[in-house]
């Protein structure tokens, strides 16, 4: 076998691709990334290059490139492009980022990944948290290690990148309306320590000058409160249907029915309604931030 020692440089290396090792109990991923890895290995071959050499041309470690093409380690799409140029494929090589995608993500969460990526219009209130479009990769991690039972680092790395993966839906063009309400005490509550929190609430404020997206903060004294029966999220597609899932309709299973679609379309109107308004809650976030 062609393999060389690694160095202490490459172990450096590949320690700064966390969260892309494929979860061997989802076939489809292991399947998926199999796939590319042996096409990757048949294009460098046919390349008349060594792995020692591709490696060096890529400027990652020799072995982060025998896990990507042994399967074991799902390659970024930056990975994939820098692939397509050393070994002039022509895009061949950087078409297989969508092929990927998909395998970033747990497979629960696969289907509502699918459904986040082609929704144009994503309203969502949070009883008790910050929904993960929102998250920065600290307060994500802070949230998942505080898992019980707890996950193990490698559950951690991979959630952690598919919670990130899902955030390209603020890159898209033309970009999705996006509307989100959380509750004041998910703001103030310092998960992960008192600078994960100060620059989650950096985050938000960043979020909310984007014109597409829309923040409100609903105040834990308001004495009027249409989401106590928790959680909402609603995702409505370019062809006019929309599913849904709240904890109070439909025992929290995802709906399509008009019905239980209106009676949640009604209660997150009066959530927003009830709430501060957009321009009051950015206000309110940098008062957060200041008292942080």
């Amino acid at each position: 076998m062609e393999r060389s020692a690694v160095s202490e440089g490459e172990r450096e290396r590949e320690s700064e691709e966390p969260g892309w090792e494929v979860d061997p109990e989802d076939e489809q991923g292991v399947a998926i990334v199999a796939f590319v890895g042996r096409q990757l290995r048949a294009r460098r071959e046919a390349a008349g290059m060594r792995a020692a050499e591709f490696a060096a041309a890529m400027g990652y470690g020799e072995g982060l490139v025998y896990k990507v093409e042994g399967g074991t380690r799902i390659p970024r799409a930056e990975y994939l492009d820098k692939a397509d140029q050393v070994l002039r494929a022509g895009g061949s090589v950087a078409a297989m980022k969508q092929d990927v995608a998909e395998a970033r993500y747990p497979k629960r969460l696969r289907d509502r990944a699918r459904k986040e990526a082609k929704a144009v219009d994503l309203q969502w209130y949070g009883a008790h948290d910050i929904h993960g479009l929102l998250q920065t990769v600290e307060y994500m991690r802070a949230l998942f290690e505080m898992r019980q039972p707890a996950y193990d680092e490698a559950q951690i790395e991979r959630a952690v990148a598919s919670r990130m993966a899902r955030q390209a839906i603020f890159d898209r063009c033309p970009a999705p309306a996006l509307s989100f309400v959380l509750e004041e005490v998910a703001l103030q509550r310092p998960l992960g320590g008192r600078m994960v929190l100060r620059r989650q609430l950096e985050r938000l404020l960043e979020i909310g000058q984007l014109r597409t997206a829309s923040l409100q903060v609903m105040p834990t004294r308001r004495e009027e409160h249409a989401g106590v029966d928790g959680s909402i999220e609603m995702l409505k597609f370019r062809d006019g249907s929309a599913v849904g899932r709240s904890p109070g309709v439909a025992a929290g299973r995802l709906v399509d029915e008009p019905e239980q679609l209106r009676i949640l379309e009604l209660r997150y109107g009066m959530i927003r309604a009830q709430a501060l308004t957009p321009r009051e809650s950015l206000a309110f976030i940098e008062q957060l931030l200041g008292e942080t």
